[in-house]
């Protein structure tokens, strides 16, 4: 029966875990020339959470690509973990997802119905956000993986990319923290059932009802927390803007046990490729070292970090906090002014760049 297949133990890593580290994928498209194509508004030269392009005056269409190896073992959650994540792009651009494409490796000697379910997973919550699964690809591999690529619209004067934060502005954050620990946790049986469930419910839930309350306000940048962890996420959005983060790492709502975990070294080894990619341009003193880790942990299907008008944050976060949809509604920093020579290549010959982050508990 495809409800005992274990899928997590195909699989070497999970969920967003599995991805390229932040450093090691901009290097990798260092160099790539494209012709130039003014109606392509975010493009692949910005560490953006989706592709951006222009097909009228009034309508763009938002595009993205998103999959992943197992984490969790039921076929039907999987499904429906990898759909939530991917849709969850398109929301972080602000904008209404549409279509979506299935993108499936599975071993040739699954079970069928395990592999009919993870699709009716995906299936389940495209529907949900109202997009239309139009079809896919899929090819045989010892290690199953699905995702989507899914396509959305928006108004090309409504664009929210990762880059447009403003000194000033307050962040938001929409989920607790906690999720690459978590799942690591659940993968050695060291997790009762309700939090487990708990894991999933969160990792399953649309970033629709955040999208939907913040497009109201006078937003500037927002991105979805996902593998590059919050910390990988903020230092990209700060140098897209030019920018330092001041966060406040004790205003996060953690998932329970988190830091009991993570304080035992239950942590994914994507964590430690964050904070080998923006542990430079962080000043992380004071802060305890397991809440350092889960401000480093990958997040898979994790929370929109908003960048939201200071004087909008209390009724946007009012908002948030009274619709069911959103799991958390949380202050979590500001944006700043950047004041010294960073991570751009500017500091003088031996002197130590200022920190783009800073963060203090």
């Amino acid at each position: 029966m495809a409800s005992d297949v274990k899928l997590t133990k195909l699989a070497d890593c999970a969920g967003c875990g599995a991805k390229v580290g932040a450093g090691q994928l901009a290097k990798l498209f260092e160099g790539f020339e494209q012709p130039h194509d003014p109606n392509l508004l975010v493009g692949f030269d910005r560490a953006d959470d989706a592709a951006v392009y222009k097909v009228a005056p009034d309508v763009a269409m938002v595009q993205t690509l998103d999959f992943f190896p197992p984490i969790a073992d039921d076929p039907f959650t999987f499904g429906a973990i990898a759909a939530t994540n991917a849709l969850s792009d398109i929301y972080a651009m602000g904008g209404e997802p549409k279509t979506a494409l299935n993108i499936m490796a599975v071993p040739q000697d699954m079970d069928p119905d395990a592999v009919r379910d993870i699709l009716r997973g995906g299936c389940a919550k495209a529907s949900e956000a109202g997009a239309i699964v139009c079809g896919g690809h899929s090819i045989y591999d010892p290690e199953p993986k699905y995702g989507m690529a899914v396509t959305g619209l928006v108004h090309p004067d409504r664009i929210l990319t990762n880059a447009g934060a403003r000194p000033g502005d307050a962040l938001v954050y929409t989920k607790p923290l906690g999720i690459g620990v978590l799942t690591s946790a659940m993968k050695a049986d060291l997790v009762d059932e309700d939090l487990a469930q708990r894991v999933l419910d969160i990792m399953t839930t649309l970033n629709r009802g955040a999208r939907d309350i913040m497009v109201r306000y006078r937003v500037h940048a927002c991105t979805d927390i996902t593998g590059f962890g919050v910390m990988g996420h903020l230092l990209e959005m700060a140098q897209g803007a030019g920018v330092a983060i001041d966060v406040d790492a004790a205003a996060f709502e953690f998932l329970p046990r988190a830091r009991e975990f993570a304080a035992m070294g239950i942590v994914p080894a994507g964590a430690y490729r964050n904070r080998e990619y923006a542990q430079a341009s962080a000043d992380l003193s004071g802060v305890p070292l397991d809440v350092a880790d889960l401000l480093f942990d990958p997040q898979t299907s994790g929370g929109l970090m908003i960048c939201v008008d200071a004087e909008d944050a209390s009724a946007m976060l009012a908002e948030l906090a009274a619709d069911p949809r959103v799991p958390v509604a949380v202050e979590v920093g500001r944006v700043l002014p950047y004041d010294g020579a960073g991570d751009d290549g500017d500091a003088p010959d031996g002197a130590v760049p200022a920190p783009r982050l800073r963060v203090h508990w």
